[in-house]
């Protein structure tokens, strides 16, 4: 298995690997349109010895107060049925994180699983005084503060691209 950053001729993979993941083709669509407009700041596949892209993780910019601030939201991650339970997610995030503290973003943020995303040091973004434009998914937003920033040097709603007004 390799972990690298993404390149263009992952893109089918990518798309297949999520329409495969997730129940609609909402993420993969959501993908394809975020890299249409260059709103992917990072992709980070895994591909098996075959070279075929066995899981994703996608970082896009996010706004605090309408502000560019650096910060990066986490969306989507998958890993094929076929692979999970094997680690390569967490590898994912840990590959992602790494990547974005080199070039200098400040914050990550993600909407998911809070049991899952604390073992990366991901905490709630609400402790923080950090608010999801969707006020219903707030216990489930939680903020990592990366090298470059800190939580708490910005507060108030994170609102990402209008992309994700379709997801």
């Amino acid at each position: 298995m390799l972990i690298r950053v993404e390149i263009p001729v992952d893109a089918m993979g990518i798309d297949r690997l999520l329409r495969a993941t997730f129940p609609t083709g909402s993420e993969a669509d959501l993908v394809q349109h975020l890299r249409e407009d260059g709103l992917l700041t990072l992709g980070v596949v895994a591909t098996n010895d075959d070279g075929e892209v066995i899981g994703y993780i996608g970082f896009t910019p996010v706004d605090v107060n309408g502000e560019d601030v650096q910060w990066v939201g986490l969306a989507p991650l998958a890993v094929s049925k076929l692979y999970q339970g094997q680690g390569i997610g967490e590898k994912l995030v840990y590959e992602g994180l790494d990547s974005l503290n080199e070039f200098g973003y400040g914050a990550v943020v993600v909407l998911g699983d809070t049991d899952y995303y604390r073992r990366f040091g991901f905490k709630l973004a609400s402790n923080h005084d950090i608010h999801c434009q969707w006020p219903e998914h707030q216990s489930h937003f939680m903020i990592c503060g990366l090298e470059n920033g800190e939580m708490n040097d910005h507060t108030g709603q994170v609102t990402y691209s209008s992309h994700f007004d379709n997801v």
